[in-house]
């Protein structure tokens, strides 16, 4: 859940997200070593005066020529390695299917025989004593803790987009096509999100809510949700 003046991601509670923002903090750095090395040559132009040796030296050439590949592999190969872990979706446990529509979500669990509902966002009148405005739901995605879930992702009217960041998840929902990705949820808790693409007057109003539960629970929740 993100605070007021929060500058940095929120917690991640996925693999894939703790490897997102180790990502993100590693391209940092490499952005931080370039600036702090491109100040100090300008600096030592403005306060040096550079000789023709110095100009047109071979040398400088071709560090200047090499560096920068080598700084643009550090960032392509754990970049690359990341997309490939994103797109990589081994034996789920579970598998969830999400509908969007304007403006709300449906849920289908398809590994039970009928267990499916929709998500609408409570409105602040209806609002519980300490729950968040704007993005609490009625029906909660309630899902077991560290297992591979498999969502799928579409939808019924027009764009949407199924996105958990703490999660690092981000699926567009398109009618008449199905997206599908994968998450585990390292810890219980739950987990905040919103459609991310804009769908029309109400897009402010589709929240996700994720409730991460040990198995024992959501078999327990499953079981009464089905009867």
């Amino acid at each position: 859940m993100a605070n007021h003046s929060q500058f940095g991601f929120q917690d991640a509670s996925s693999p894939i997200m703790e490897e997102l923002v180790e990502f993100h903090d590693h391209a940092l750095m490499v952005a931080l070593a370039i600036c702090s090395l491109v100040l100090y040559l300008l600096a030592l132009m403005l306060m040096e005066k550079l000789s023709s040796n110095t100009v047109d030296a071979q040398e400088v050439e071709l560090v200047w020529t090499i560096l920068p590949a080598i700084v643009l592999i550090m960032l392509a190969l754990p970049s690359l390695q990341i997309l490939y872990m994103m797109d990589e979706i081994d034996e789920p446990d579970l598998t969830l299917k999400a509908i969007g529509h304007q403006w709300y979500w449906s849920y289908e669990y398809t590994d039970f025989k009928d267990l499916s509902f929709d998500s609408y966002m409570l409105p602040t009148t209806e609002l519980p004593l300490g729950n968040f405005r704007l993005l609490e739901v009625d029906h909660r995605v309630v899902i077991p803790m560290e297992s591979p879930i498999r969502i799928i992702v579409t939808a019924d009217d027009v764009l949407h987009s199924w996105a958990v960041p703490s999660l690092g998840v981000k699926t567009d929902a398109i009618p008449g096509r199905l997206n599908q990705t994968s998450f585990i949820t390292t810890r219980p808790g739950i987990f905040y999100g919103q459609c991310s693409e804009i769908c029309g007057a109400n897009h402010s109003f589709m929240p996700i809510v994720i409730e991460s539960t040990p198995l024992n629970h959501f078999e327990n929740w499953s079981s009464l949700l089905s009867s």
